[in-house]
């Protein structure tokens, strides 16, 4: 036990160390010291740890937060620097793999699948909704040319120039591919009836980083999802907790949806992946 306190205390070290020199930069922008910081703070998060962020200490609890915000934002430019380099080819989706971290979203996006297909018995679903899409909609992408090439994807951001990015990549794409994929500029909280036609809805790991927000998220789902409709949520483990927010699977089941699946990746795939369904009154 000692031995696992103290390795857990050198993690938190390290990490705050790092927290450290991130918040110093004088951009979030794509650039050597930049992407050289994020690489160690991943590096240092993507082994297998003891450590358990929820008992953490304030001021730790406090740094992760502002870690957490501070990996968002960093995502966000990196996302939309590749977005803006992706768009200037003739055919943008022919050139995705140039993105560094491409092979993760494909692995993603397939485990989820796998998941999703496994633990939801006969779902074949024709409308999809995908909150948190940004302006790279790898996870969309791949599952609407890979895995669901019936459904529909409607895809929400809050951020119109995000959307704005998104569709741009989709320039001469295959029509039948392109057509399925729609983009909308909205805040997950204002959504309600929309919701109701999908019969599954993914949920990014960003969308809602604090944990009250991430309830609130999963909250407003629950009141608007249809019943037997299955929600995909991207969470985290271990010390992948200091760059993703860990989702509650008591503010799911708070939320009026049954837990079907919970899976912790060890390999690149950092995020870790919940399937639940909505609760059907009718199956009693």
């Amino acid at each position: 036990m000692e031995a696992q306190n103290q390795e857990v205390a050198a993690l938190v070290e390290k990490i705050a160390g790092l927290h450290a020199a991130i918040s110093k930069l004088p951009s979030l922008s794509p650039s050597a010291e930049v992407d050289a910081l994020f690489t160690d703070l991943v590096t240092a998060c993507v082994p297998a740890s003891p450590v358990d962020v929820a008992k953490l200490g304030p001021e730790a609890q406090a740094m992760r937060e502002e870690l957490i915000r501070l990996c968002s934002a960093a995502e966000g430019h990196l996302e939309a620097h590749y977005a803006d380099m992706l768009a200037a080819f003739d055919s943008p989706l022919d050139h995705l793999a140039r993105f560094p971290y491409y092979g993760n979203y494909v692995n993603l996006s397939k485990l989820e699948y796998d998941l999703l297909v496994r633990y939801v018995p006969g779902i074949a679903p024709t409308r999809v909704a995908f909150v948190g899409s940004g302006p790279l909609p790898f996870s969309s992408l791949v599952l609407a040319a890979h895995h669901l090439p019936d459904a529909v994807f409607d895809n929400y951001d809050r951020c119109g120039a995000a959307n704005e990015r998104a569709r741009r990549l989709f320039r001469g794409a295959d029509e039948g591919l392109g057509a399925r994929m729609a983009f909308h500029t909205a805040d997950v909280a204002t959504l309600t009836g929309e919701l109701g036609a999908y019969d599954v809805v993914f949920l990014a790991a960003l969308v809602g980083m604090a944990a009250e927000e991430k309830a609130e998220v999963i909250a407003h789902l629950g009141a608007h999802m249809a019943d037997g409709a299955a929600l995909v949520v991207r969470s985290a483990h271990g010390a992948r907790g200091f760059l993703y927010p860990i989702v509650d699977l008591e503010d799911i089941r708070r939320g009026g949806f049954d837990v079907l699946a919970v899976y912790h990746p060890d390999d690149e795939v950092i995020n870790s992946v919940i399937v639940a369904r909505k609760a059907d009154p009718r199956r009693g």
